[in-house]
């Protein structure tokens, strides 16, 4: 088989998706292996791939990869969500292309296009994550809005209300002008802005005196009702019992008492507009005040304000000034900073709105979702987020669950012709409930009417865990029971409390016990300056472009190069660059190993044997210390493992080892432990890398079909000497210090040099010798008792080594540099001797590492004994 000299990602990964694809790898069913369950952050039906996604799915597909290869039954749930207001805003922007209006259209019309959007681009960007490499169960691929996923959410509906905890309320809202709905509280983002202060006069009535109120809304004053001092501000005392007439309209209105205004801020008189401001609102239920809505839904003005009517929001407050000056209302404007709250989907400022919507009472609920977080039964990853959390559960509000939309789940209440209603899982059900509850047996479905709103998206997705297993239609079925709970959850931060604390939520509802044991939060991606990356400012890559330029493994090893959990990504295109790179040099040195001669009628050279050993040795630690880091959730430190195992002690030394002499053969004995070596450094790679592991770990060996590496074993540590490895280490180090003496004379490394060793305490290991021989490129090894005279040294630990130079040694140059060795020896030693002298950490720090600080003092100071030895003798 002819192994082509370059990797080409864009074959080998077409090729082995599809041959994963077609032999079912990803596809899972119950049986009797331990579960290990995952289910994506559904992104929206019509989005495309954000760098976000390539982050998020990587390390999904890193902890799934993995599970399987532990011998898990692993089970990835893919899916899209409807995105209520993402997704009716696309199609009402597309129908206003084409010059319709949603509202010219029937609500079964306007779904028509809407499902016919969907179908279009829904699923694309599960599409591109095959691109990535992501071994989800595409069989198992839900959408919020498909048959199991909407039942499920109306039968939670209805569920909940008959429980008492859905009630409907006419209320304060969060008012989205652009998309015309409600919002909740999370859909909400405050920005700092540089607004005005607008200083208004407000006639008392019967007199010719004013008050003054600050406001950073003038146009709200139209929706005036009371004007509010705080009772203890002694400025105000002559106001008790009087009213004031509102600018420009003259409405009579009281002026009120309550401890609520602050007398620091402004004038210390407040304006109250009980239909406009959520504060207000509180006021004017204490005191029975009228609520004036002077807004119509899409942020103009009504015919309740009386002026203006008709006009943008934004415009009246620049008009309503001009206005206000020349009926002498005016009384100063100051530039003012404040916070400003925007829909988190269209991006304008909302309203306050009084409205009639939804609730779910969320007091209750929350309390075992907030315990089961606090007490660590559900790990968060990085923990910091537990008191983010925790604030929010403490302070929670309400959920308003409806949304005056087309598109999505309709609410399944039924309005009967007297005002009442019923609320019910299908229009059978209702009218049978109907029936009961008037009497009236000849009531048909017609006489019905089912309420116009659709529920928030996030009223779907929360119950995603559960959903997709269909364990809220079939709480018993066999799926439901064997992959929930899940294992893993992987999400970013802003959505902790959309999602994250609402699945935990419905998971202790609906099946008494957590949707996932570990959630672990990935960070922002960022550019390297820091700024959100984002379309708008130019400095997002497309991750398909990215894909095709580097190879999937290339991308996946670049993301993750320095992305710690819940720590902002700071991406720049060297990453995927470098992580192409990686691939190339594995790439390389598997065509390195392939290409030698084997003979098995050599025996296998000491130097071989040694190699093999310490490697193995060395790959056993680095095993455990890796599935240590995937325990903790450290996914970059494991990649990390992976990138230098495979970059220093694979490529660096192991090969280096073992690679025969030029245009000889290798010794068959080496060749196949080398073989076996690299097979299990693919299956360490596999998860990262599944491309390259799976196209090198074919070649390797004759593979029967049907075979992959991603349903081969995890390699598996058999144990290491500790000691042993230490000595190996010492004996890199030194080969290092014969490179370096080629390197400053100037030898090649064809030239073999004489080496000789004054053994010390520490850092010569004879039965090494081989090792450094092979690689210093050594005629003779030989031990002295001294030093010798006139030749190249360097120290390892208390050891020394000589390589004569004849002529080529320069005595000063020697000096100079032993000078410099000393002199930095001297100052680690002074470090180290600062730590045991601190008593804290001395009594404080665990004994290993106390005891790790008095061998480096030790060693140092044996270190500086024999350099002061060398340097008086050179002198």
């Amino acid at each position: 088989m002819e192994i082509p000299s370059k990797y080409s990602p864009v074959e080998v990964e077409d090729k082995w998706y599809r041959y994963w694809m077609e032999k079912g790898f990803f596809h899972s069913v119950p049986d009797e292996r331990e579960p290990y369950t995952i289910v994506i952050p559904p992104p929206n039906v019509t989005g495309v791939l954000h760098m976000g996604h390539m982050l998020n799915n990587t390390i999904q597909d890193i902890l799934t990869r993995r599970a399987r290869m532990l011998g898990k039954n692993a089970c990835w749930v893919p899916g899209t969500d409807h995105a209520s207001i993402a997704t009716e805003a696309k199609v009402v922007g597309k129908l206003k292309d084409q010059g319709i209006s949603k509202f010219d259209l029937s609500r079964h019309e306007f779904l028509q296009h809407a499902w016919e959007w969907t179908h279009k681009h829904g699923g694309i960007i599960l599409e591109q994550l095959k691109k990535l490499g992501a071994s989800c169960d595409w069989d198992r691929t839900c959408f919020t809005m498909d048959e199991p996923r909407s039942e499920s959410v109306i039968k939670t509906f209805v569920d909940l209300y008959e429980k008492g905890m859905i009630y409907r309320g006419v209320r304060m809202v969060n008012w989205d002008p652009a998309a015309k709905t409600a919002l909740s509280d999370e859909e909400v983002i405050y920005k700092e802005v540089q607004s005005k202060l607008y200083y208004l006069k407000y006639q008392i009535e019967g007199a010719s005196d004013f008050v003054t109120i600050a406001t950073t809304r003038p146009e709200t004053i139209l929706g005036d009702t009371a004007v509010c001092v705080n009772p203890n501000d002694e400025r105000f005392k002559h106001l008790k019992g009087k009213r004031v007439l509102v600018p420009l309209i003259g409405r009579s209105i009281p002026i009120i008492e309550d401890e609520y205004v602050d007398m620091e801020f402004g004038t210390g008189c407040l304006k109250i507009t009980p239909a406009h401001d959520i504060n207000d609102y509180e006021i004017g239920m204490r005191y029975n005040l009228p609520g004036i809505d002077i807004f119509n839904d899409d942020g103009t003005l009504s015919e309740a304000a009386g002026l203006f009517v008709g006009e943008d929001r934004f415009a009246v407050r620049d008009a309503i000034i001009p206005e206000l000056e020349k009926a002498g209302n005016l009384a100063k404007i100051e530039d003012y900073t404040n916070k400003v709250g925007y829909s988190e989907r269209t991006h304008v400022a909302i309203e306050p709105k009084l409205s009639a919507q939804w609730f779910l009472k969320m007091e209750e609920l929350v309390k075992p979702a907030l315990t089961n977080v606090m007490d660590d039964t559900i790990q968060f990853h990085p923990p910091k987020f537990k008191n983010i959390y925790r604030h929010w559960m403490e302070n929670i509000k309400d959920w308003c669950i409806s949304r005056q939309l087309w598109w999505g789940h309709r609410i399944p209440v039924y309005y009967l012709p007297d005002g009442s209603y019923v609320v019910a899982e299908s229009d059978e059900k209702a009218l049978a409930l109907a029936k009961e509850k008037t009497g009236n047996a000849a009531l048909t479905v017609a006489e019905l009417k089912q309420d116009e709103d659709v529920l928030d998206t996030w009223f779907s997705s929360w119950l995603w865990p559960i959903s997709v297993f269909d364990g809220i239609r079939d709480p018993e079925n066999k799926e439901i029971q064997y992959y929930y709970p899940t294992n893993d959850l992987v999400t970013a931060p802003d959505i902790i409390f959309f999602w994250v604390a609402r699945m935990i939520i419905t998971g202790y509802e609906y099946r008494d016990q957590f949707p996932f044991k570990n959630v672990y939060f990935t960070g922002m991606v960022r550019d390297k300056l820091r700024r959100k990356m984002s379309k708008s400012l130019g400095n997002s890559p497309d991750p398909l472009d990215l894909i095709a330029t580097y190879g999937a493994d290339g991308v996946r090893v670049g993301m993750l190069l320095c992305s710690p959990a819940g720590g902002d990504l700071l991406f720049d295109e060297s990453l995927p660059q470098q992580g192409a790179g990686f691939v190339t040099k594995l790439w390389n040195s598997f065509r390195l190993v392939k290409g030698w001669e084997v003979d098995n009628k050599i025996p296998q050279p000491e130097h071989s044997k040694l190699a093999i050993e310490w490697f193995s040795q060395k790959f056993s630690q680095i095993v455990e210390q890796t599935n240590d880091h995937f325990d903790k959730f450290r996914i970059s430190d494991a990649l990390m493992s992976v990138y230098t195992t495979v970059r220093d002690e694979f490529s660096g030394w192991l090969l280096e080892l073992v690679k025969p002499a030029y245009q000889q053969p290798i010794d068959g004995k080496t060749y196949a432990e080398l073989v076996d070596i690299f097979d299990q450094v693919l299956r360490f790679i596999h998860p990262f890398m599944p491309f390259v592991s799976e196209e090198i770990w074919q070649y390797l060996k004759e593979r029967q079909d049907g075979e992959s590496i991603m349903v081969s074993s995890w390699p598996k540590s058999t144990g290491y000497n500790e000691n042993f490895l230490q000595q190996f280490e010492d004996a890199k180090e030194a080969i290092s210090g014969i490179r370096n003496i080629r390197t400053k004379n100037n030898i090649p490394n064809k030239d073999a040099l004489e080496l000789f060793v004054m053994p010390g305490d520490k850092g010569y290991h004879a039965e090494l010798n081989a090792v450094v021989s092979k690689l210093g490129n050594l005629s003779t090894y030989n031990e002295v008792q001294k030093e010798v005279i006139g030749a190249a040294s360097f120290l390892v630990k208390s050891s020394t080594f000589f390589i004569p130079l004849g002529d080529l040694v320069d005595v000063e140059e020697e000096l100079k540099k032993l000078e410099e060795e000393l002199k930095y020896t001297q100052g680690f030693l002074k470090s180290v001797m600062g730590k045991l002298s601190n008593e804290r950490f001395v009594a404080g720090a665990p004994e290993a590492v106390v005891a790790k600080e008095r061998a480096k003092q030790v060693d140092a100071e044996a270190k500086i004994k024999v350099l002061e030895e060398q340097i008086a003798k050179l002198k």
